[in-house]
């Protein structure tokens, strides 16, 4: 019920939006600048001059940092009299720039150090953040000591979900009891078992969790698929249902073109986040718009993303705006995705089992979802699904195999990959003798289903011949050529399907398979949602539970994309325009093998301009 209060008290708290609440942050050692009343103002007024906040975050401490008291409650109160709420947050590193160094839990004057300014920020504020540094990545020699023969892993587990309850959290309530103490977690999940952040544990005992959703250039170090800035929102909304505040952007990937900043706020919206922190507030005021942020594509228009229009000046009271920082592009964003939220019901997708500090496969859910597979991750084994995607990860629950027993055996179906193959290869013979070991192809020949630009590598799976059929093959080349493998892999169980997904040594190389093939699968992987996309790669479906989707592409070029429901569906309704579509003419339904259409479904067709998206009901 607690956590339940806090979601509902941060909706009806919001003034701006109808549907989400809007805030910005600001650092230690920015809110310290703010002594000076000319840099207060001047920041403030770009700032609230572009975008309406609802509320902001003043930081007490980053890098061994902290703002004098007299600087803090001077800042606090100049953002309550503009009519904004005013909460705190704490970044506890030593030095950012030095690998980004945290405090060292295991030694008795960090720690209290730590203790400190948790009980220096309750006494502030009734409810903190903290940034997403509450790990540890100090190998020193009390470290050292302290984990003993424990894994790195095990060690920073227990000690940062200790750390947190008793150096934060009970502290902190101990100087201010009815303060709400929120933690901030990153957008690498698949790696924070590594550096001690406990998914598993620490929701039960903060009041809320809040969601990095940056994912910036996908081909920076972090390799974050553009995916994942909603993924990740639907994962933690799963982890802590109602305790997941919202999510987190900033401003990197820019160089891209300004429309990555919007795609990342957009794509953390439509996860129905509650709330939005802008981070931060200088990126805000400071970062200039310029042309060359605009992107060739926005010339051929129709993007969901207008770059010229978003440029133009515009009123605000009796004042006339020129844009001129980040600012302006969030305002635009933000107002448009608020338009259509109300609209959309909850998120739904492909269940996929990620357990507890589970490894394997890292973030290859993201890709999936890029190439027009919904993805809806739970740290959990969820029953009652018609089909559940297995990846690596799975292989963390020992009892695995016995729970994909009896989700077959109730006629329904499981989905796992090549790399959890690989992991429970033993344990899986009593459903299907399977094997794939070290043996790749290269293929770029999918047969019927179309040809890649480009040959790349995938693992073989082996089968015997008739116990398990191909749905999708590949080769070099597969028609008039001497071997092919499979892509897509069925076998049947009890009253159920097993399927195996041929994940290629390189998740990119996803977006190199043809249409072709890419429509198979999906059309296989429908049965929970009841309808899918027929595209190219690099389209995202994104599915709700009261008969809305939106489909979006992010593609430099226009994109066709027929949409198929597998059941007769007299009409779509585009939720931005509220027209009307009736379906595709031309369409030829069978039901013998060789039909790309059953007789029963419906087919509709529709052209998303690049990097471009369009809601639909039906």
């Amino acid at each position: 019920m607690a956590a339940f209060l806090f979601a509902v008290s941060l909706s009806l708290q919001a003034k701006n939006y109808q549907n989400f609440k809007v805030s910005t942050y600001i650092r230690a050692q920015d809110v310290a600048r703010m002594a000076d009343d000319s840099f207060l103002e001047s920041t403030w007024r770009i700032i609230s001059e572009q975008v309406d906040i609802d509320k902001i975050y003043l930081e007490t401490h980053r890098d061994a940092f902290i703002v004098d008291e007299k600087t803090l409650l001077k800042v606090k109160n100049f953002f309550l009299k503009q009519g904004l709420e005013v909460g705190g947050g704490i970044t506890y590193t030593i030095s950012e720039p030095t690998d980004f160094e945290t405090y060292s839990y295991a030694t008795p004057t960090d720690r209290e150090k730590v203790r400190e300014i948790a009980e220096y920020t309750a006494k502030h504020f009734d409810d903190f953040i903290l940034d997403d540094f509450f790990f540890i990545d100090i190998k020193n020699d009390a470290e050292i000591a302290a984990k003993g023969d424990k894994s790195w892993t095990d060690y920073r587990l227990r000690l940062m979900s200790d750390a947190g309850k008793e150096l934060v959290v009970e502290p902190a309530k101990r100087v201010n009891p009815k303060v709400k103490v929120i933690i901030k977690y990153p957008n690498w999940y698949d790696h924070f078992h590594g550096l001690g952040f406990n998914l598993e544990e620490e929701p039960l005992y903060f009041d809320g969790l809040w969601t990095g959703t940056e994912t910036r250039d996908p081909g920076s170090a972090q390799h974050l698929q553009n995916y994942l800035s909603y993924n990740i929102m639907r994962y933690f909304e799963n982890i802590a249902p109602g305790k997941n505040g919202g999510g987190w952007v900033d401003a990197g990937g820019i160089q891209m073109g300004i429309d990555r900043y919007a795609e990342q706020l957009h794509l953390t919206m439509l996860s129905k986040s509650r709330e939005i922190i802008l981070w931060n507030y200088m990126q805000l005021a400071e970062v200039k718009i310029n042309q060359d942020m605009r992107r060739e594509w926005q010339s051929a228009g129709g993007n969901s993303f207008n770059y010229d229009a978003m440029m133009s000046p515009f009123k605000k009271g009796k004042k006339t705006i020129e844009p001129s920082t980040l600012a302006r592009i969030a305002s635009v964003t933000l107002k448009q995705d608020d338009e259509l939220l109300g609209k959309l019901g909850n998120p739904v997708g492909i269940v996929s089992y990620k357990p507890y500090h589970s490894s394997g496969e890292d973030f290859l859910q993201n890709y999936l979802g890029m190439i027009g597979l919904p993805m809806d991750m739970h740290p959990r084994f969820v029953e009652g699904k018609q089909q559940i995607l297995l990846t690596q990860q799975a292989a963390k629950d020992k009892d695995i195999v016995e729970k994909m027993k009896a989700q077959l055996r109730q006629g329904n179906d499981v989905i796992i990959t090549t790399g959890l193959l690989k992991e429970i290869k033993e344990q899986l013979a009593d459903i299907c003798e399977l094997y794939c070991g070290d043996l790749k192809a290269i293929v770029n020949d999918f047969g019927y289903y179309g040809k890649s630009d480009r040959e790349f590598i995938i693992p073989q799976v082996k089968y015997f011949t008739n116990d398990s059929w191909e749905v999708v093959s590949a080769g070099r080349p597969l028609n008039g050529g001497v071997s092919g493998y499979p892509v897509l892999l069925r076998n049947k169980y009890s009253k159920g399907t097993l399927y195996v997904l041929t994940i290629p040594d390189d998740f990119g190389n996803l977006y190199d398979y043809p249409a072709g093939a890419l429509n198979q699968i999906r059309k296989f992987f429908s049965r929970d949602m009841g309808y899918y996309i027929e595209c190219k790669s690099k389209v995202s479906l994104f599915p709700y539970d009261n008969k809305t989707f939106v489909v979006e592409n992010f593609n430099d070029e226009p994109v066709d994309v027929n949409i198929v429901f597998n059941s007769s569906v007299s009409g779509i309704r585009n939720l931005e325009n509220n027209t009307r579509q009736q379906p595709a003419e031309g369409i030829v339904y069978g039901n013998n093998r060789w039909s790309q259409y059953r007789e029963g479904q419906t087919v509709f067709k529709t052209t998303l301009p690049a990097h471009s998206y369009k809601a639909f009901g039906y």
